[in-house]
């Protein structure tokens, strides 16, 4: 709609006197809450407010309105009538709208703006707001700089940077640290220093910056490097930012010393003197010449040689390896042969000059032949070695040995020399046979290689040893073992999916595939519980409900890539740890009690019961009366709600309290219910006689009065509730000079004629009233006197009162009320000889007061149904025992005395 709007008052606004696009620039700061005011537009436009000379009443309201909603919309507010701009609650956060690394970054709609007068680092929001009415119509662009502060800390893009120094850098060497510190923000909040927590003496940071004002960390040697003494220095290097306060970032650096050829090889002794037997064996060692040189790798590499100094005999009779310095006897010594040679060797190094030792050897002349030792291998051997499967039975043979003199002048006898299950016996019927053969099954897991000798000496003395090594060879015969078999494991219930476990482990004794693991969860394990069959890592992938299954049991498995494989089985038990995740909660919503009224302090009321699904503190539950807590408590154990003070249902016929539960997590949870007590009614109250008020008042009754008519009435009310409050009214007592003459109606209280009246029946007539409920299980009542004056007129007051005075002579009338009375067939007596124009006049007299006393009959009367009507809407319950009487303070109705 607006830009409909605009469309079709475009052409016109080239004519508006106020049409024109206007420019406004604010600055804030970065990352500032909502409602903060960046500007009025309005203020800064000096918009006319009085409408030019048009009254206050006539001038149309400005209206501002963002052209489009582009990005920079979404953080600010305009007030569209007073046009202020306000933050929103989208924080503006400069380091990530402002991402370019160079020029100024603007941020807005559509609308392109030119950034070349800005500074390097500016980051801008760019508006266009309208201006209307269309007599003040104006497009303005607002540009919005977002101020840098320092919220981001330096940080490196690598925790572990590596350098390499060479051991012979000169000093004052500079070396750049390829991965310098990060940091978003801008100027003097970005990186400005490094600096090394410890720089062992011989180094030190620098900084240079560059023309883009990038900064570069350099490492400066400043004390002489030596990698045998010290190959690596591992420190940790900090950048600080220019803020206030600064924030920092470090990263570990370890600086490599590399190695230079500045060590020769040596030899640790000068001379070595050996000693040969002149019958020796060709091959036979002689001697090993070892030097060192402390250099690495190819600076490291040592070769030996002959010096120019050794004769040519000597290096023929001698072999010389020249990459591990062994000499062994090369040609046969015989009687030519010089007994003392000496052998100069040169260690030789790159770029050395060579170490040199002297090898002296001392040829001893031995005029008879060792014995010699012939095997025959029955197992597989190579090379010397014997090769045997582990849990091969006993007595499995390896070898024969002949064993014999060359000479055949000496007797030659044999042994085994060396540790092991082996036995070298002589083989029946041959004299110089013997066989080597096992004497328990080899155990690869115990021991692997054995190396034993078969010694050979003749009756002179002379000994030849034969050498013979056994290399056990490994059997899948060991099962994979868990480090432990019962494994017990907590996790907390609502953890996050596939959380980790356990790492299981179980070692196999066994060499190659044999000794590899792999693990399998057992058939009885749930299936949201994933094992990792190569690493062991137990997890779970959904969340676990401690309410729902508090433990887990079941079993896992490590299987060996043996053939066939082997394996072995642990239990895993998970407990789940509680959270304080339910609530406390009612089993009703809504509890309701009956209760009778004056139930004695501190009874028990009733029982709140309450649960919480969760265990230990977390399930402790303490209930409280949030209302009404002066009259009523609660036991926070076992939820039984008491009253302090026994409660009048006349007072207050039911309460609504309301119960929270509080659980013992932290933080805590909480629930309420509604709890209704209604007071059920007991008989604790009399009928309350309002009319008559007192036993001293009478009425006046004319002896013209007709049999039938309404005399007076007598009306109490009762403060109980149901039949506690039906009331019944009774004569009990009558006096007078015919007190027959009156009843009363045992349901309204009327007080009506039965007869006429006769000459001698004027006078005073006194009649006791009983007023009585039918309360259970005893009924309660009061008494009235009721006073009637016989008489045309009132001629002596005092004379009544006096009477009325007198304590009246009444027998009490046992009798008792009876609510459904059937109405009595009065017997009517003969009409008076009285003139009939007496007759006439004394009818409608009465009639005329008969229809007066009718009319306020009614209008009581309908009073008290409604009262009656609303008593009886309440309960009523019947109680044994004496009850304390709350009497209802009620002002009776005032009633004139004729």
């Amino acid at each position: 709609h607006l830009l409909l709007f605009l469309l079709f008052v475009g052409p016109f606004n080239c004519f508006a006197s106020y049409s024109r696009a206007t420019e406004l620039f604010y600055s804030l700061n970065e990352g500032l809450p909502a409602g903060v005011l960046i500007g009025s537009l309005a203020h800064d436009l000096r918009l006319p407010t009085a409408g030019g000379q048009q009254p206050a009443a006539l001038r149309p309201p400005l209206s501002f309105t963002l052209a489009s909603h582009g990005l920079g919309g979404q953080y600010v507010q305009l007030d569209n009538r007073s046009g202020e701009l306000h933050t929103s609650a989208v924080e503006i956060d400069r380091e990530a709208l402002c991402v370019e690394s160079s020029g100024a970054t603007v941020l807005g709609g559509s609308s392109a703006v030119s950034s070349s007068s800005l500074s390097s680092e500016s980051c801008l929001l760019l508006l266009d707001v309208l201006v209307l009415p269309q007599e003040y119509f104006r497009l303005v662009k607002v540009k919005i700089a977002i101020r840098d502060v320092n919220d981001n800390a330096p940080h490196f893009p690598v925790p572990h940077i590596h350098l390499s120094v060479p051991e012979n850098a000169p000093v004052n060497t500079r070396l750049a640290i390829e991965h310098p510190a990060l940091d978003p923000d801008m100027g003097t909040n970005s990186v400005q220093t490094y600096r090394l927590r410890d720089n062992y003496g011989v180094f030190t940071l620098d900084v240079e910056e560059n023309e883009s004002g990038e900064r570069t960390p350099y490492l400066i040697v400043m004390g002489a490097l030596d990698r045998e003494t010290q190959e690596e220095y591992v420190t940790v290097i900090i950048a600080e930012d220019g803020g206030t306060p600064p924030l920092v970032g470090s990263a570990t650096l370890t600086i490599g010393i590399s190695d230079i050829n500045d060590n020769c090889p040596q030899f640790n002794d000068s001379q070595l003197n050996v000693t040969l037997y002149g019958n020796s064996s060709l091959g036979t060692h002689v001697a090993t010449v070892h030097a060192v040189d402390m250099d690495l790798g190819s600076n490291a590499l040592v070769t030996y040689s002959y010096s120019q100094k050794v004769p040519e005999t000597s290096r023929d009779l001698f072999h010389l390896n020249e990459s591990t310095g062994v000499i062994t006897l090369s040609t046969k010594v015989d009687g030519d042969t010089p007994r003392l040679h000496r052998l100069i060797i040169l260690g030789n190094g790159p770029g050395c000059i060579p170490a040199v030792i002297t090898v002296l050897v001392t040829i001893i002349k031995v005029m008879m032949r060792p014995p010699e030792v012939v095997p025959r291998f029955i197992a597989n051997e190579v090379e010397g070695v014997v090769y045997l499967k582990e849990l091969e039975p006993i007595n499995t043979p390896i070898a024969f040995f002949t064993i014999k003199d060359p000479d055949e002048k000496y007797k030659v006898s044999c042994y085994l020399d060396g540790d092991g299950p082996f036995r070298l016996s002589p083989y029946k019927p041959y004299n110089n046979e013997y066989l080597l053969e096992t004497t328990k099954p080899l155990d690869f897991e115990t021991q692997q290689l054995y190396e034993i000798s078969i010694v050979a000496w003749n009756s002179e003395g002379f000994r030849v040893n034969k050498v013979i090594k056994v290399q056990v060879l490994d059997d899948n015969d060991n099962s994979p073992v868990f480090s432990e078999q019962l494994i017990e494991l907590s996790i907390e219930e609502n953890n996050v999916p596939n959380a980790f476990l356990t790492k299981l482990h179980a070692t196999d004794a066994d060499s190659g595939e044999r000794g590899q693991v792999s693990y399998f969860l057992g058939p009885d394990a749930p299936s949201y519980f994933a094992l990792d069959k190569t690493t062991g890592v137990l997890t779970v992938s959904t969340q676990l409900d401690r309410e729902e299954k508090e433990k887990y049991r079941y079993t896992v498995k490590a299987v060996d890539s043996g053939f066939p494989p082997r394996e072995s089985i642990a239990t895993v038990t998970i407990t789940v740890l509680d959270k304080n995740d339910n609530s406390p909660r009612f089993i009703n919503k809504d509890f309701s009690f009956f209760v009778p009224e004056n139930f004695p302090g501190f009874g028990e009321i009733g029982v709140i019961s309450v649960t919480d699904a969760d265990a230990g503190q977390n399930g402790w539950v303490a209930l409280s009366v949030l209302n009404g807590s002066d009259i009523f408590v609660i036991d926070t154990g076992k939820g039984v709600l008491r009253a302090k003070v026994s409660l009048d249902r006349e007072q207050q016929s039911s309460y609504i309290l309301w119960i929270e539960a509080v659980d013992g997590g932290d933080p805590a949870l909480s629930s309420t219910a509604k709890i209704t007590i209604l007071l059920l009614d007991i008989n604790d109250n009399p009928p309350l006689v309002l009319f008559p008020q007192s036993n001293m008042s009478y009425l006046l009754v004319l002896p013209s009065t007709l049999p039938g008519s309404l005399i007076t009435e007598v009306y109490a009310v009762d403060k109980d509730t149901g039949m506690n409050a039906v009331i019944a009214y009774s004569i009990i007592g009558r006096r007078g000079p015919r007190p027959e003459s009156f009843r009363i109606d045992p349901k309204t209280g009327n007080i009506t004629l039965e007869e006429s009246l006769m000459q001698n029946d004027y006078g005073l007539y006194r009649l006791l009233v009983k007023v009585s409920d039918h309360g259970y299980p005893e009924p309660l009542h009061s008494t009235v006197m009721v006073n009637l004056f016989v008489n045309d007129t009132v001629s002596n007051e005092s004379y009544i009162e006096s009477l009325l005075r007198r304590e009246p002579d009444i027998s009490i009338e046992e009798k008792q009320p009876q609510i459904s009375i059937e109405p009595t067939h009065k017997k009517m007596e003969s009409a008076s000889c009285m003139p009939t124009l007496v007759a006439l006049s004394i009818i409608s007299l009465g009639s005329i007061a008969l229809v007066t006393g009718m009319s306020i009959y009614i209008c009581l009367r309908k009073g008290k149904r409604h009262h009656r009507a609303d008593e009886n809407l309440e309960v009523q319950i019947p109680l044994n025992g004496r009850i304390n009487l709350h009497m209802l303070e009620k002002k009776p109705m005032e009633i004139s005395n004729i």
